[in-house]
């Protein structure tokens, strides 16, 4: 089998000429010609009167920004260690008993003089029923002393006297008798020589009624007359026996009116006795009428009341819990009394002083409130730690420390409640205007 070779046939190139070369100095002249012409339009743009003034006010426009920008930072204080603070009421039982009723649950806003927990009374009423009963007891021997003190008085001065009269009557008494016994021995004397007499007449009658001299009648005249007169001897003598027996009697009353009288005169010291036995009985009083306030007292504080308006927060307390005084139950919050303490820098409180307009910003609610500086701490926060530091151990570093300042709100700013003490926040103390 043949094989076909296909003829080629060679087809004409038509080549075009060369181009003619440019004269390389007219190449030159062009090159230096065009940069020349736009230099030349550069100049002639930058150097116009409306690029000029552009630059001017651009310029003037960044330092006017520049200085605003300057003085809008310089003209406030600001720091992130800052929260909500607030006073945390602690309620605790007064009195010990069994809790009885609780009327609070935790995160729930109460009013001052709020009952919040009510712990069994029954104790308590019985206490004050004694305590009243014992006071009744002691006014009624307070009544009793008091009247004891004018009766003794009168008494007492009474009875002076009357010792003292019968001590003068005992001794007027004596005297009588000492003239009586005087007396009745002059009679017995008198007696005794009468009866010599008679005694004598009777034996010259006998002898002569013997000799029948006188009548026997005579002689028995005679004979009476010494009976009589012995018998008047013996009866004047007991006479003076008797007075002398009233003397002893006389001397005996006597001795009894003076010490009845020196008896009496001790009633001074028994009117003080009696007094401070009154002043004791009045003081009973005093004890116990104080016994029954504090009785009634402490049944008051089975009802243990808020103290203060605001949210209850931690509440222990349980319905049957037998508590304790002094035993917390819960912490009460009150959210109208709340401020903000910022921890500045030492290095930023050169121009912070008190009255100065805060702006606080919110994290948890986003929001901006107003306030003002109250005041500055009086140490830095590190004083106030359990360890503080101590920088005299050769170990010193330099470290700023911060100080704390108190910042209130404005009136109103936080009339909805929303803040709580914890939250943190951002102050701007504006130490400029």
């Amino acid at each position: 089998m043949e094989t076909t070779t296909p003829t080629t046939q060679a087809t004409p190139t038509t080549q075009n000429p060369p181009a003619a070369q440019p004269d390389r100095s007219e190449t030159e002249s062009k090159r230096s010609l065009v940069p020349a012409r736009d230099f030349r339009t550069q100049l002639s743009r930058t150097g116009s009167p409306g690029f000029r003034v552009g630059l001017a006010i651009g310029v003037i426009v960044l330092l006017v920004a520049g200085i605003f920008i300057y003085r809008y930072l310089g003209s406030y204080e600001s720091t992130d260690d800052a929260q909500v603070d607030g006073h945390i009421n602690s309620v605790s039982a007064r009195v010990a008993g069994h809790v009885v009723r609780l009327n609070v649950q935790d995160n729930q806003f109460v009013q001052a003089g709020t009952v919040l927990v009510e712990i069994d009374p029954a104790d308590y009423q019985v206490a004050l029923q004694r305590a009243q009963a014992d006071l009744a007891d002691a006014r009624a021997m307070a009544t009793a002393a008091g009247v004891d003190v004018p009766i003794t008085s009168v008494s007492t001065s009474s009875q002076i006297s009357s010792t003292q009269a019968e001590a003068d009557s005992a001794r007027a008494g004596i005297q009588a008798t000492r003239q009586q016994a005087e007396a009745a021995q002059a009679q017995l004397q008198q007696a005794e020589a009468n009866d010599v007499k008679a005694q004598n007449d009777l034996g010259r009658y006998k002898q002569l009624v013997d000799k029948e001299e006188i009548s026997r009648q005579q002689y028995d005249q005679a004979v009476a007359a010494s009976g009589a007169s012995a018998a008047a001897v013996r009866a004047a003598r007991a006479n003076a026996d008797a007075a002398v027996q009233q003397i002893a009697q006389a001397q005996g009353k006597l001795a009894q009116a003076e010490a009845n009288w020196r008896n009496a005169n001790t009633a001074p010291k028994q009117m003080a006795v009696t007094r401070a036995k009154a002043a004791s009985a009045y003081a009973e009083v005093q004890r116990k009428l104080a016994d029954v306030q504090q009785a009634r007292l402490n049944l008051q504080y089975t009802k243990i009341v808020a103290p203060i308006a605001g949210l209850v927060s931690d509440r222990s307390v349980e319905v049957g819990q037998n508590v304790v005084p002094g035993q917390e139950l819960m912490k009460i919050i009150p959210l109208d009394d709340i401020w903000v303490t910022a921890n500045f820098k030492e290095t930023q409180l050169r121009n912070v002083k008190a009255g100065q307009p805060v702006t606080i910003e919110v994290d948890a609610t986003g929001k901006k409130y107003k306030g003002k500086v109250e005041s500055v701490a009086g140490a830095s926060g590190a004083r106030f730690s359990l360890l503080p530091p101590e920088n005299a151990t050769g170990n010193y570093v330099k470290v700023v420390q911060r100080i704390p300042v108190k910042i209130v709100l404005d009136p109103g700013e936080n009339k909805n409640h929303e803040l709580r003490p914890g939250m943190s926040v951002v102050p701007k103390v504006w130490i400029r205007e």
